[in-house]
């Protein structure tokens, strides 16, 4: 039987190409987004290349719901091999400008909803006996970038929650893989004044679904240049760094 992968904000974005991506490779799929009516078109589309595709309604900011929803796929697909947690947004937040709402939903979005995902995949994987925990974080982990301090400290604070889950599952047979994208051309980062380094959804998402087969621990994507520009960006002088 093929595998089967879980994709959390599945409707758009890096979700929608990942799982056309794994549709491509014959993977069973259950795709999850903030609103039922959003994935359907995806997978009407993907049906046409997936042996199977379940659809479930997930807003990752209701945390206490996201157990259950794992679940109803696992039963549905037989079992969940790949878990990729992946829903997020990003938020212009310029510091002491009355952005607290949004820095509240960049927060609850990408770190809460993030570690919530995770927590219920390890559990469901340790039921299973096995299986892929993927957290998408971001290059903007590495560093604070002037005006998305939020989004910075969000995609920080998941790759340590990552990290620190990986050393607790070490002996379950259960893999831990972290993936920071750099800028892949996606409705997140469009709207950006620059956008060095950047690659289409395509050709991103298909390295990262090259990297979760391989079951990496971490890699930046696409792993060049952004394995050497994180390590330049961490030792930047701040006069620098507040010009980009």
């Amino acid at each position: 039987m093929s595998k089967s992968v879980l994709i959390t904000g599945a409707a758009r974005g890096l979700g929608a190409n990942l799982a056309r991506e794994f549709a491509n490779r014959g993977y069973r799929l259950a795709l999850t987004g903030r609103s039922e009516a959003s994935l359907q078109p995806l997978a009407e589309e993907l049906r046409q290349l997936s042996p199977q595709v379940v659809v479930e309604e997930l807003d990752v900011e209701n945390i206490d719901k996201i157990p259950a929803v794992f679940r109803r796929c696992a039963e549905a697909l037989d079992g969940l091999d790949i878990i990729v947690a992946n829903a997020g947004i990003a938020i212009p937040t310029p510091v002491g400008k009355g952005h607290v709402e949004q820095v509240h939903s960049v927060i609850q979005v990408n770190l809460m909803g993030g570690i919530a995902s995770a927590e219920a995949a390890i559990e469901l994987f340790r039921e299973q006996g096995g299986g892929q925990l993927v957290g998408i974080t971001s290059v903007a982990g590495v560093r604070g970038v002037r005006n998305q301090g939020a989004y910075c400290a969000s995609k920080a604070g998941f790759s340590r929650y990552l990290q620190a889950a990986r050393l607790e599952t070490l002996d379950q047979n259960i893999c831990v893989t972290e993936l920071a994208p750099g800028f892949i051309d996606t409705d997140l980062n469009r709207g950006m004044a620059s956008r060095p380094f950047v690659i289409s959804a395509e050709k991103g998402t298909r390295i990262m679904a090259d990297l979760i087969e391989r079951r990496v621990k971490f890699r930046f994507v696409p792993p060049w240049p952004w394995s050497l520009v994180a390590r330049i960006m961490a030792w930047l002088p701040d006069s620098l760094m507040r010009k980009m």
